[in-house]
């Protein structure tokens, strides 16, 4: 966590850190009520057919994501869960704790950055690759810091 609050401060991006009880779903995001603060986006990561693609897909909690229409309209292959030992091995994250503030650990920028285009004005609430902390930030900082960083981005509207 610490490596990523030094890459925020250095980028000069505001942020606001909370710490909690441990989270895994959206119902404990909702009693220890951290959605007062912003936006808890849904993270998924995913991994074409044959396991050379991955993306981390962003969206609002309530959508719903149609698989294969996301595939085409991202014009890949079969898109299905990536297992835990590749979201460890790309993200350096453990499932249950999926942000996009893994982007930073993509030495070789293999991941694409998936986001719903109704996020882009939000504050969003992200884990610090660790599901007992909520950082909060601008959605179009998160963006920018992932682009630097060097990873593809596509802007979707989900």
């Amino acid at each position: 966590m610490n490596e990523i609050l030094e890459v925020l401060k250095k980028n000069k991006i505001d942020y606001k850190i909370i710490k909690h009880n441990r989270v895994y779903t959206m119902k404990e995001i909702q009693e220890n009520q951290l959605e007062k603060e912003g936006l808890i986006p849904k993270n998924i990561f995913l991994r074409n057919a044959n396991g050379k693609v991955h993306y981390l897909v962003t969206c609002s909690p309530d959508k719903k994501i149609d698989m294969k229409k996301l595939a085409f309209m991202l014009g890949s292959t079969h898109l299905s869960f990536a297992s835990k030992e590749r979201l460890k091995k790309y993200l350096k994250v453990e499932k249950g704790s999926v942000s996009p503030l893994g982007f930073l650990f993509d030495q070789k920028k293999e991941v694409i950055f998936v986001f719903d285009k109704s996020l882009t004005n939000k504050t969003i609430g992200v884990h610090p690759n660790q599901n007992d902390y909520t950082i909060f930030m601008k959605f179009h900082d998160l963006v920018e810091l992932i682009e630097h960083h060097g990873n593809k981005v596509i802007s979707i509207d989900l």
